[in-house]
């Protein structure tokens, strides 16, 4: 296919497909002039994969540049590629070293994944953007004085626990090849957290009312 389909079968606007072709998100079709080039269907689902990133995710160009490195690395299992790429996402603002309840928040942390049987490994789990991040939130509701212990947290976990599977099977329901499963889980990380937040606030909502609304 040529860009202008590209562009049109993807949604993204011709110059943008051309921003992402000049940064590396994308890469060359394949030359036929020397003013034109085709694309395939792996360019298709890239390019996909990029807007997810970029457009809906909120992803800079050069993590979202980071995730496909991972992506496109070979020397990796499916397992690491994933867990590669997801590291690279967003994760928040970096903590501040020096709160007083990050250490309360750190330990509690580590609590509730030994509790979980996470398989959370304490000399490397700080390298974790995902385990910075917990540890961040668990110590913004330690410093409020909102409940935090491993016995309020657990309940979350494991249901997260449950929804982790549903997304990895929702994965292999997608089909395709370990590369095309691999995007997908990365996209669908994205794309599905604003729908888990959607679903939790309508959720929440709905139980008021039973809860607490006029009888």
């Amino acid at each position: 296919m040529r860009l202008s389909e590209l562009s049109r079968r993807s949604g993204v606007a011709t110059a943008t497909v051309k921003f992402y072709l000049r940064e590396g998100l994308l890469p060359p079709g394949r030359r036929i002039t020397a003013t034109q080039a085709e694309y395939d269907e792996r360019h298709l689902r890239r390019l996909r994969l990029v807007r997810a990133l970029i457009q809906v995710g909120g992803v800079s160009v050069a993590s979202a540049r980071e995730v496909l490195a991972a992506l496109d690395d070979d020397s990796l299992d499916q397992n690491e590629r994933l867990g590669t790429a997801v590291c690279a996402l967003p994760h928040g603002k970096p903590a501040d070293a020096d709160d007083p309840a990050m250490e309360t928040a750190r330990r509690r942390a580590e609590q509730l994944l030994e509790l979980l049987d996470w398989g959370y490994d304490p000399a490397t789990g700080a390298t974790i953007p995902a385990y910075g991040m917990l540890v961040t939130a668990i110590a913004a509701l330690e410093r409020l004085g909102y409940p935090c212990t491993v016995a309020d947290l657990e309940p979350y976990a494991r249901t997260l626990g449950r929804l982790a599977v549903n997304d990895l099977d929702l994965v292999e329901r997608y089909g395709g090849t370990a590369d095309e499963q691999v995007e997908a889980a990365v996209a669908l990380t994205v794309l599905y957290e604003p729908v888990l937040l959607a679903l939790r606030r309508l959720a929440e909502a709905e139980e008021s009312r039973r809860r607490f609304g006029r009888k």
